[in-house]
């Protein structure tokens, strides 16, 4: 008798993983669709990715260009799009959590 309600136990933990599985991957296309934005230099370079973390625009402000600094222009670039990335990665996590209730599913995302 006990190892069947082992196995009742079991099925039920199977069941909530198969839909939590399900749940995961409706989450994956729906965070895929959000945008988040992130600038540098005060708004001199503007940065738009998604939740799958790619980046969909780059801005860079004109008066920027104009002043030929090609070192800070890189170093604004590579601050925005990290702070894009980092965005879009708390998206993910904020969206993981509401399915998982806080656990910590290492290796989801």
């Amino acid at each position: 008798m006990r190892n069947q309600g082992n196995m009742g136990n079991m099925n039920e933990i199977l069941k909530k993983a198969q839909q939590m599985q399900v749940e995961f991957g409706k989450m994956q296309e729906e965070v895929k669709k959000k945008e988040v934005e992130a600038s540098s230099g005060g708004g001199a370079v503007i940065v738009k990715a998604n939740g799958a973390k790619q980046i969909i625009s780059i801005k860079i402000d004109k008066e920027l260009i104009a002043a030929n600094d090609v070192e800070m222009i890189q170093d604004l670039v590579t601050a925005a799009v990290n702070e894009a990335l980092n965005k879009a990665q708390a998206t993910v996590d904020a969206e993981s959590k509401k399915i998982t209730g806080g656990m910590n599913m290492p290796g989801l995302f």
